[in-house]
């Protein structure tokens, strides 16, 4: 029972990432007295009631086989309540088959419960199915099921995914046998996040409150994100004194003193950020100088639950400026920018031809500097968008800051841009 949470401790008290915090097993283990959490690509938190299961979210499409395979092992009670923390399809994907699944064994539906924003989340997957698809495939490394969300030829949200039958707007008292909970309401990664207090169990069921890696708060290709309210979110759940914590990605955690520490901690990192950008932007700076000004303590980073291993601070900032300050960067001219393709054909001409920023380029790439051999395997490639050269020295150039980088949104993109050019040589080739 307490080999899960014994693994975090370890992790936790020594500073020291020694073994995966993340992991997609499918597995389930108990963690306590009737608790059990179920590792997946999302993992799933089942609490065993006198009415039946209560579960924390279903996981994703493409998991949901082994999750259910792993939660009829440990019981063949109906599942009473289903609450969605948030609507990502990771955690609601699974649902389909969790009800068909009851429906099989002669059970009722459950339940299922969530804020009142999943519902407009929903709606929106549905109107940007394409959008979403392509974001996602990018994001998670060029393919579609490596979210470990979707299936081949399925929609981006399942058409089979449960709709919420209750939802709620702050806050929400619920009880589902002997078990009492209340759902709170905060933004952070979403709009539509819950998490829950289990007052008798002293436990947090949080979500992707906490991921065991630096907040998901920036996603440069999702919508906005609200670090500040996820910090005091945070708070919030500390000041409870939980002795439970249980995340939908990643290993539980236990023991009060321990759990405070972790949550105080992530939360002053987003404090700071959110504290500096405002600061700055009070000051009059553009979005490029905090950008490349605004930093988190690199040993901060190296904390095991908060290093910058999916999102990245970098990303953060850009989210706080969006937030507060809109899109436009302070750059006069990319208020109503040119084209791109002018612009890059303007510039190739007065460096002597795409010829010359291909080989600026990738001498800068040699040398270390990736961000501005970036940008200037991008000018070659819009100004010669067919040139076989250009997009050779392109996928050379990505793959290369590609291995640079940590977090897995910059690696994916970069990866993406690389083989995007080296499916053009391809392509040229053949």
């Amino acid at each position: 029972m307490a080999e899960l949470l014994d693994l975090s401790a370890r992790i936790i008290d020594e500073r020291r990432l020694d073994a995966r915090a993340v992991r997609i097993t499918n597995e389930l283990s108990e963690v306590d007295d009737r608790i059990a959490m179920i590792e997946s690509f999302s993992n799933v938190v089942v609490i065993d009631t006198d009415d039946g299961l209560l579960l924390f979210d279903a996981s994703g499409k493409a998991t949901a086989g082994g999750v259910i395979e792993s939660l009829r092992a440990w019981s063949d009670a109906p599942v009473h309540t289903l609450v969605y923390t948030h609507g990502h399809v990771d955690h609601v994907g699974g649902s389909g088959a969790l009800v068909a699944d009851g429906r099989a064994r002669g059970h009722r539906d459950p339940a299922v419960v969530g804020h009142e924003n999943v519902q407009v989340r929903f709606d929106r997957y549905r109107a940007t199915d394409g959008w979403n698809q392509a974001i996602n495939a990018r994001q998670f490394g060029g393919t579609r099921q490596a979210s470990g969300a979707m299936l081949d030829g399925e929609r981006f949200l399942p058409d089979d995914v449960a709709e919420c039958s209750t939802t709620f707007t702050d806050r929400s008292g619920l009880r589902v046998g002997d078990v009492r909970l209340e759902l709170r309401h905060a933004r952070g990664e979403t709009d539509d996040h819950a998490w829950a207090w289990l007052p008798e169990q002293r436990a947090i069921a949080v979500g992707d409150f906490l991921v065991w890696a630096f907040p998901n708060a920036g996603n440069p290709q999702k919508v906005q994100r609200y670090p500040g309210e996820w910090a005091a979110a945070l708070r919030e759940m500390a000041a409870l004194e939980p002795e439970l914590l249980l995340p939908a990605h990643g290993l539980p955690i236990g023991g009060r003193e321990r759990i405070a520490d972790v949550l105080d901690t992530i939360a002053g990192a987003l404090e700071g950020l959110v504290a500096d950008v405002v600061e700055a932007m009070n000051a009059g700076a553009t979005l490029d100088e905090i950008v490349h000004s605004v930093r988190v303590d690199p040993d901060v980073l190296q904390l095991p639950f908060l290093r910058p291993t999916y999102d990245e601070p970098e990303f953060i900032v850009r989210n706080i400026w969006r937030l507060y300050g809109g899109w436009w960067d302070g750059d006069p001219a990319q208020l109503k920018p040119a084209p791109k393709a002018d612009l890059a054909t303007e510039l190739a001409e007065l460096s002597g031809g795409v010829g010359a920023l291909v080989g600026r380029a990738l001498g800068l790439s040699e040398a270390g500097d990736h961000r501005l051999a970036c940008h200037l395997i991008e000018l070659a490639v819009q100004a010669a968008p067919t040139d076989v050269e250009a997009h050779e020295a392109r996928s050379q150039v990505y793959e290369a800051r590609r291995r640079t980088e940590t977090s897995l949104m910059a690696k994916a993109i970069y990866r993406t841009a690389a083989s995007e050019s080296a499916a053009q040589v391809a392509g040229d080739a053949g």
